[in-house]
């Protein structure tokens, strides 16, 4: 567009020059024609001569203005658009920086990534290397040792063949000092062969029955030992079968949501939304293909809790991102607390148990949660309490100590998964710490280990305990098939000699049998023990395992006078 401009005012000027030059033209040959003519048309030529010069200058000048204000106005038009191109150039520049600067970014962590990756693959394969190095050292040790074994067993076998030429020789000797004893028995004791044949085998049973007992005790202790690793290798082996149904059953919970659009709002960008709920929670969140719900996994059945009322109060409100996410499981573990503090001051009012410290509350609040052979430990806890106050009642003995006692007997597993050690030890360092009476101390610690209690109160709760655990109905048995049981459990223990008493004690799951001292020995005790059981197995279907316990005491009882 500025070209054509400045070729049309070239033009124009071009044309002004021309102009001029054809108008001089035509003056002069006026001024010639006018020569030719008379004196008076000089002056008049003259005269127009200096009037067309001066025409001409003025339009000249008006020419010259008019270029400069036209170029002038094109100029700063020019200068306009060159500006305006600039910024717009700029501009462009500016995005495409941005753009490239982004792609580089991306570019350079996609690098970082399959560098992180190639030095993670490094390192296992460093381990992998490790291990194949470790496993290689052990078979070479183990061939060394095989050899070596094997150099032992063949001095074994030559020491072997030589005891066994050794005992034939005394074999020999032996039979040649029988029949001479026997010859001599025979002389001395007067007695014909059939007596002293009968005499020696008698004997001989008897040595036999003890050695017999002997070994039948050292192959129970084999057997113990080697059915203890079989039993590892075989629930191992189970566990792997069926651990993932049981894992399900006990540590998912599921939270359903409006709509699988939910899931990837669940997730995030980048997954930033779920990383950071499960760091928050310690609650692994699934997300897969089933429809309309996402799976909430942890063993810790409070997390698993928290975890639950915060993604239910995510999902209803749609507002999810960390600093939300955040907030609301703050949220949810301050209701939890509430709730299980809650749960903590219900159970003390149904066992009437008075003055304890909010954290004992709190404490006993977490049993809520926790189960044992599928009983729920806050009400069983609750149960121990009311019976360990019956049974106190009936010996004369405190009964508010009583009921916090089997209130608190096993509040050492509220926090058995945080805390080393037995809930036992563990319970009593809380009650303790929490300044509970030496008895109920003493019923904590010791309701498992009555030989150690100082106290009446551990046998009492443990009696509460084991009423409470193993109550007739607790396997869904009806009590006319549980007393059933019982007594045939004490019928087949009577019935084998030597019994003098038997009690089915433990709802079953013991029976205790006192023998004779005079009739049982203690080779005997095991060989009894043995049979009873097998008697059980073969006679009776019962759940669980039934121990046999053999019980053998002599009492020797003088008066003085």
């Amino acid at each position: 567009m500025n070209l054509p401009l400045l070729e049309l005012l070239l033009a124009l000027l071009v044309g002004l020059g021309l102009g001029l030059l054809l108008r001089r033209r035509r003056d002069r040959n006026l001024l010639e024609q006018a020569r030719g003519e008379a004196e008076r048309i000089r002056g008049e030529a003259e005269r127009i001569r200096r009037d067309a010069e001066r025409e001409t200058k003025r339009l000249l000048q008006q020419a010259e203005a008019e270029t400069r204000e036209l170029i002038g106005a094109e100029r700063s038009r020019l200068e306009q658009e060159a500006e305006r191109a600039k910024q717009l150039l700029e501009q462009e520049l500016a995005r495409t920086r941005q753009t490239f600067q982004a792609e580089f970014d991306r570019t350079r962590e996609d690098l970082e990534r399959e560098r992180q990756a190639l030095r993670e693959a490094r390192q296992e394969l460093r381990r992998d290397r490790d291990k194949v190095e470790v496993i290689e050292e052990r078979l070479t040790r183990r061939g060394e040792q095989q050899d070596a074994r094997a150099v032992k067993l063949d001095e074994l076998e030559e020491r072997l063949n030589e005891r066994v030429e050794l005992l034939k020789q005394r074999e020999e000797a032996l039979l040649e000092r029988e029949a001479g004893l026997e010859q001599r028995i025979y002389e001395i004791a007067q007695l014909s062969r059939e007596q002293a044949k009968e005499i020696v085998l008698h004997r001989l049973d008897a040595e036999l029955e003890r050695e017999k007992a002997g070994r039948i005790r050292y192959a129970l202790e084999r057997a113990e030992v080697e059915a203890k690793r079989k039993s590892l290798n075989i629930i191992a082996q189970a566990i792997q079968r069926s651990a993932s149904e049981v894992s399900a059953a006990i540590s998912v919970s599921v939270v359903p949501i409006p709509s699988d659009a939910m899931k990837g709002r669940i997730i995030g960008r980048e997954g930033r939304n779920i990383r950071t709920f499960e760091s928050l929670t310690g609650v692994d969140l699934i997300i897969d293909d089933t429809p309309e719900a996402v799976l909430l996994s942890s063993f810790n059945p409070l997390r698993r809790e928290v975890a639950k009322l915060a993604l239910s109060e995510l999902v209803a409100d749609g507002r999810i991102h960390p600093a939300r996410i955040e907030e609301v499981v703050q949220k949810a573990q301050q209701e939890m607390q509430s709730y299980i503090r809650e749960r903590g001051e219900e159970a003390t009012l149904e066992a009437n148990v008075v003055g304890l410290k909010p954290g004992m509350v709190q404490l006993l609040g977490r049993m809520h949660f926790r189960t044992s052979y599928g009983q729920n430990v806050l009400k069983h806890s609750v149960q121990v309490a009311h019976l360990s106050s019956i049974i106190a009642a009936e010996l004369g003995l405190d009964e508010a100590l009583a009921r916090r006692a089997g209130l608190l007997h096993d509040i050492g597993k509220s926090i058995d998964r945080e805390i080393e050690g037995v809930h036992t030890e563990i319970g009593a360092n809380l009650g303790r710490r929490f300044g509970e009476p030496p008895e109920v101390i003493d019923a904590i610690a010791w309701h498992h280990e009555l030989d150690r209690a100082e106290t009446l109160y551990p046998v009492i709760v443990q009696a509460a305990d084991a009423i409470s655990a193993a109550r007739p109905g607790a396997r869904r048995e009806t009590l006319e098939t549980y007393l059933k049981r019982l007594e045939a459990l004490e019928t087949i223990a009577t019935s084998f000699p030597g019994v003098e008493k038997s009690y089915a004690i433990q709802a079953g799951r013991e029976i205790r049998i006192i023998v004779e001292p005079t009739k049982v020995d203690d080779a005997s005790a095991v060989l009894l023990a043995r049979d009873i059981a097998n008697r059980i197995e073969q006679d009776m279907e019962y759940p669980g395992q039934v121990q046999v316990t053999v019980v053998r005491e002599s009492r020797a009882v003088e008066y003085a006078r």
